[in-house]
């Protein structure tokens, strides 16, 4: 059985400021720990939890119904949540978190290629019914594409000798396993880069996964609209584990939580900006979630508040 452990569960869930008859929104269900707790608080309230993993809505609904049945599981990518709630009659809520990055027992199973410890198909899908893997674009995207994604969503520095090297062993056969893939970036990079400390495939892997998810403009997009729905007084939660994400959803609260007023203007500004920033630095995993649980390391966590 795989697991699955949420990371700052507790801290996330407190930041919501749940109500008892509130409408929240987990955009990340994954294995429902957050969704679990989110619910719990709940009496006349409702949760609406979205995820596209059939195997995680599977897993997610049994954690949940020991808990209670006021939550719906809509299955599909967040960046519908806009259309899919609104299908529900729901036009307002009072929070929402997101949980981004990969589910624990995602990574845990081989099959869904997401990890660079296991041998498995180079796939990396959140919906299992997509078309793109990160097979088709390991080998079929051209090289200019390879590096572009590699400097862009994984901030890799050797990205063009990893994509000149991948281009060089797909000319003689097709790539199709993740350790294939490990030994093509190793082969890639020099040897200090090699005897460094961390995985040295863990780039390339994140920007394929981000790739075939299209992940950060989904974010954008999906988050611009949840604010929108929020009521007064409704929080936004987001936990990122990339500085991509972190940065955006930074750049969204900052925006938000700001009145774009001209310098040298001789007036009293009496307005508020529409959104409070309940969190001026991210938010870190305590030292004993770190203990518990080595993925919470790159874990950063913002809230901002509807006025």
């Amino acid at each position: 059985m795989y697991t699955h452990y949420s990371v700052l569960k507790n801290e996330a869930v407190d930041a919501l400021n749940i109500k008892e008859d509130g409408i929240y929104v987990d955009a990340t269900l994954g294995g429902g720990g957050h969704s679990s707790f989110i619910l719990s608080k709940l009496k006349k309230g409702h949760l609406y939890s979205f995820d596209q993993d059939i195997y995680a809505i599977t897993r997610a609904k049994e954690v949940l119904d020991k808990v209670g049945n006021n939550y719906t599981i809509i299955q599909s990518n967040f960046v519908n949540l806009k259309n899919e709630l609104n299908k529900l009659g729901v036009s307002k809520i009072d929070g929402i978190l997101y949980d981004l990055g990969v589910s624990s027992f995602q990574f845990d199973m081989e099959e869904r290629g997401f990890s660079y410890r296991m041998d498995g198909p180079l796939d990396m899908r959140m919906n299992q019914d997509a078309q793109l893997t990160a097979e088709i674009i390991v080998n079929e995207w051209p090289v200019s594409k390879l590096i572009e994604i590699f400097y862009r969503y994984g901030e890799e520095s050797f990205a063009k000798q990893i994509a000149f090297q991948i281009d060089k062993v797909r000319k003689q056969k097709r790539i199709t396993t993740t350790f294939e893939l490990v030994d093509i970036i190793k082969s890639a990079l020099p040897q200090k880069i090699l005897k460094k400390k961390g995985h040295p495939a863990k780039q390339v892997f994140q920007a394929l996964r981000v790739a075939v998810n299209d992940e950060l403009s989904v974010f954008e997009k999906s988050l611009l609209d949840a604010l929108d729905m929020l009521n007064s007084d409704g929080r936004a939660v987001v936990i990122t584990f990339q500085s991509l994400e972190d940065r955006i959803c930074k750049s969204i609260f900052k925006e938000k939580s700001t009145l774009d007023i001209p310098p040298g203007l001789p007036i009293i500004i009496k307005d508020e900006a529409p959104f409070e920033l309940i969190t001026r630095k991210a938010v870190l995993p305590s030292e004993e979630e770190l203990n518990e649980n080595n993925r919470s390391h790159s874990a950063k966590m913002r809230v901002l508040r509807k006025r």
